[in-house]
């Protein structure tokens, strides 16, 4: 904090092999009403042009572009590379692939500084598949005013990367980026929630998120997917208790289904270890009473006969026909 600089917000854009994309997004960045700005590119060890994009980006807008080469990471720590070096007394992440709206930094600043007791400021955001045509309908609940992020993020991460401005005091206070590449974003945001923070609801659209379902950073769905997203679970789940939510909250029974659900799916792949813990996580989160129903006494059962992993294919076929 001792080298912030007061007003300034750092945009943070990790990119891998998205040349194209790397600019716009660069472009939207730049585009603000706000000032003073600067955005850091984190190139996660492209291969192609990106380097040679990402290079030139920085020398023709030297006074508010730096880019930082490390070898290939993963968005999550990319991230983290970016956070290290970030000056500002706001955060903005970005991600390759989405646009910030014009007034974005500038309605969120003003919203920031008019609320004090508010940490994180969002707004409204638009998604859209490539090559649609964006509607003016708000993407998940980024239309609602929330007062916190949690319990609500026990549901689901409603909101996009794009969306949040953070002021920089409660990105330094939630700490370091994971290693993981999948769902490590819901898992930063809610160690934040953790800190009980309040919400500044922008009541405009301030983002865009682009779908590319075949070009995604983290985009391989194999064992190594599946044991960060049991990670990422495990740790939302703690992030949770800390904040103080019980098994009464609705949030959290929903959680805890989805905890039984992925302990099924990590059975399937051949992930017992983190099958067996994610069930023990299902049934703290659904409370004494609920743990000890029938379901959760069979499925137990089963795996002492069958093991982890053969129950959790049975299941997870027997889940797909009922659906």
């Amino acid at each position: 904090m001792a080298n912030m600089i007061s007003g300034l917000v750092v945009t943070i854009i990790p990119v891998f092999n998205r040349p194209k994309l790397l600019v716009e997004a660069v472009n939207s960045a730049l585009a603000q009403t706000y000032r003073p700005i600067e955005i850091i590119i984190v190139d996660d060890g492209s291969t192609d042009d990106t380097v040679k994009v990402a290079d030139n980006l920085a020398k023709n807008y030297a006074q508010e572009i730096r880019v930082i080469h490390q070898k290939n990471s993963g968005v999550g720590l990319a991230r983290e590379a970016g956070r290290l070096q970030a000056r500002g007394e706001f955060i903005q992440y970005l991600d390759s692939d989405d646009i910030l709206m014009p007034k974005k930094f500038e309605l969120q600043v003003a919203g920031l500084r008019a609320h004090p007791e508010c940490a994180v400021a969002y707004g409204k955001t638009r998604y859209y598949e490539t090559g649609e045509i964006p509607k003016d309908i708000p993407w998940k609940r980024t239309g609602e005013k929330i007062e916190r992020m949690f319990p609500a993020f026990l549901e689901s991460r409603w909101w996009g990367t794009s969306t949040p401005l953070y002021r920089r005091e409660v990105v330094d206070r939630a700490g370091a980026w994971t290693s993981l590449c999948r769902e490590e974003d819901w898992e930063y945001d809610s160690r934040i929630a953790a800190l009980g923070v309040k919400l500044y609801f922008c009541d405009e659209f301030v983002s865009e998120q682009r779908g590319l379902s075949s070009d995604r950073l983290c985009r391989k769905f194999d064992t190594s997917t599946w044991r960060d997203r049991a990670k990422a679970h495990a740790l939302i789940f703690e992030h949770a208790r800390r904040a103080g939510i019980d098994e009464s909250a609705p949030e959290m029974r929903h959680f805890a289904r989805e905890l039984f659900l992925l302990s099924r799916q990590c059975g399937a792949v051949g992930l017992a270890k983190e099958s067996k813990g994610l069930f023990q996580l299902a049934r703290i989160a659904s409370g004494e009473n609920r743990s000890r129903g029938l379901d959760f006494k069979v499925y137990r059962f089963l795996t002492y006969v069958f093991g982890w992993c053969l129950v959790g294919k049975f299941s997870c076929l027997l889940h797909s026909f009922r659906k």
